[in-house]
């Protein structure tokens, strides 16, 4: 994939900047309530956004593998008082993160998340949540391919780094990489 690796490494400084300028879909938003497994369902969410108007609510995560080869109205479903309302997904196929934001988007979702945050060691076995932070050139072709897909902001959820890589160089590194990439940026 070293043509789709060039496009990416071809992004300037201003495509950098036009990601993290490009809040004006959420930039009246007080407050994230961050995804959950096991928690934020679409249930939990409803009550979030009764306690609040102001703040952007995340689906727990959903396996971009669940999602191709499952039932993608109950995976998929949310009711329009949730709105705005971002869907986290955890996979590690370019691909699938394509074809489920794609999905997503049509069944109205106000944006898509890469789960690279996840610790636990459910998700890891499957090459999902944190332990993608040690492949930032993956997560980028994975924002690259979505953002080919989607017109909603494609965003990273990710920690300050991994095991000992916890520099503020390696952090700046990965973000460099997947912002450069096309991923949806708030400071």
């Amino acid at each position: 994939n070293n043509n789709n690796n060039n496009n990416i490494n071809n992004n300037n400084i201003n495509n950098i900047n036009n990601n993290i300028n490009n809040t004006d879909q959420f930039s009246s938003f007080c407050f994230a309530v961050a995804p959950m497994m096991d928690w934020t369902d679409r249930h939990c969410r409803h009550f979030h956004r009764l306690l609040s108007s102001k703040s952007i609510l995340f689906t727990e995560m959903v396996s971009t593998n669940a999602i191709i080869h499952g039932d993608k109205d109950i995976l998929l479903s949310k009711g329009d008082a949730e709105n705005p309302v971002i869907i986290q997904f955890g996979g590690a196929d370019p691909n699938h993160f394509a074809i489920c934001s794609k999905e997503a988007e049509l069944r109205g979702f106000n944006g898509v998340n890469i789960n690279v945050g996840c610790p636990s060691d459910r998700v890891q076995y499957a090459k999902i949540g944190a332990c993608l932070m040690a492949e930032p050139k993956l997560v980028a072709e994975c924002v690259y391919q979505m953002k080919k897909t989607v017109k909603i902001p494609v965003s990273v959820k990710s920690r300050i780094g991994i095991d000992d890589q916890d520099s503020y160089e390696f952090l700046h590194n990965f973000v460099s990489e997947i912002v450069s990439a096309g991923c949806f940026c708030r400071l």
